[in-house]
């Protein structure tokens, strides 16, 4: 069990890692997404700056919310695959930006199932990409 939170791990499925590492969202709307992690001990790595695992984690948090925020409650999303580069070391906190067009948007919408690449941007305080994603995502029938 996470210490910072009452509930199981496996209640909150893929969201438990949002509390565990405390992200903090900027609002989100149906084509685009922020989240942000701090450059503190519990997501350092031994240099620190922010750990190439959370790092993809915030890309993935992004672009797995923004297909989220799109799908009814009949789909389900799943990521098939999580491509990260990294290029260089961080400097201070990270965030991530993940965004689809309205016609992205009206697909998912009209498709009961598919997939789709979403694009992520992550940047730190110096406002360069340490890494750079492609993530692939789907959706599915729940049933």
């Amino acid at each position: 069990m996470c210490p910072s939170c009452p509930y199981s791990p496996w209640q909150w499925g893929l969201l438990h890692p949002l509390i565990l590492l405390r992200l903090a969202g900027v609002p989100v709307t149906p084509t685009r997404v922020v989240v942000s992690i701090r450059n503190r001990r519990p997501v350092q790595n031994h240099i620190k700056g922010v750990h190439a695992a959370a790092m993809a984690l915030l890309a993935e948090t992004a672009t797995g919310f923004v297909i989220g925020v799109n799908l009814s409650d009949e789909k389900l999303p799943l990521i098939k695959s999580l491509h990260v580069d990294y290029k260089r070391r961080t400097v201070g906190d990270m965030r991530a930006v993940a965004s689809l067009t309205a016609e992205q948007v009206a697909m998912i919408h009209a498709s009961p199932k598919g997939e789709l690449m979403v694009p992520v941007t992550v940047t730190d305080e110096s406002g360069e990409e340490p890494i750079q994603c492609q993530m692939l995502w789907a959706w599915v029938s729940k049933k």
